[in-house]
């Protein structure tokens, strides 16, 4: 039996009031309570033109504090709302599912408890990037990581497709308590980096348009030069393809084969 709280989970989308939905509007509309986890103030308060009651989450963040207790401390002041009967929104900026935890967990722990829970999709940074930069990922491919777990563990690179590392300030964290490391942290980046891209390989440090008057950051620089380059929270690396593809002939010469048969 479907209990009476529920709780449905948005993106905000990257610019200010130009990437969000029209049902994901109606739903922060209708909601009782609005909670909020976008990156300033001035979303906030767009939100509360919408709705009389948004509760920030950004309070919950603190140097040296875990990100991981303050994901719970998120989840668990949704549920209590979810479980008072209450129509909830959680209000993420971007994509409310990309590079999110709280997110993903809160719809989880609500629909095990019998609740009504929806996650609706919202524009990425992922998104703006392929835009803004001009990169189909259809073309060559396109591979996604987030910096530190790229360090932490054995991935494989593919250098004939792009390469984006997400949340490249946070590069090697192991405290999940910073909200930046350092050139020594992204020195061994760029170490790790250098079996597949030479250090003059020319990489772009993005970062997307949040206000309608902004432009997005597209810097340009040698990979050796990015334990010196100037992050923010918001810095994403993209290396584009180091060499060419090269093609499969054993398969091709299969497909062939079929297609005569």
């Amino acid at each position: 039996m479907q209990k009476e709280g529920r709780i449905v989970i948005l993106g905000t989308g990257i610019m200010l009031g130009a990437h969000i939905t029209p049902v994901a509007k109606s739903h922060l509309q209708a909601a009782d309570v609005v909670f909020a986890a976008v990156t300033d103030g001035i979303t906030e308060q767009w939100l509360q033109t919408m709705h009389a009651e948004v509760r920030s989450f950004a309070p919950l963040y603190e140097l040296g504090k875990s990100r991981h207790e303050t994901y719970q401390q998120m989840i668990d002041l949704m549920l209590t709302e979810v479980r008072a009967g209450k129509f909830v929104v959680g209000a993420f900026y971007g994509h409310p599912g990309v590079f999110a935890y709280a997110p993903h967990k809160v719809i989880e722990l609500a629909r095990l408890e019998g609740y009504e829970a929806q996650m609706l999709a919202g524009i990425s940074a992922a998104d703006c990037l392929h835009a803004d930069l001009g990169i189909d990922p259809g073309r060559v491919g396109c591979q996604y990581y987030e910096a530190s777990q790229f360090m932490f563990y054995q991935r494989v690179v593919d250098p004939s497709a792009y390469l984006v590392l997400w949340q490249i300030t946070l590069a090697g964290d192991r405290s999940i308590a910073r909200f930046d490391t350092g050139a020594a942290e992204l020195q061994l980046l760029v170490e790790l980096l250098s079996g597949h891209y030479p250090a003059e390989h020319q990489v772009v440090i993005y970062e997307a348009a949040s206000m309608p008057f902004e432009q997005p950051r597209m810097e340009w620089i040698a990979l050796g030069d990015l334990p010196a380059a100037r992050l923010t929270l918001k810095s994403t690396l993209v290396l584009p393809p180091s060499r060419s593809l090269q093609k499969n002939s054993q398969m091709l010469a299969r497909l062939q084969a079929l297609q005569e048969r």
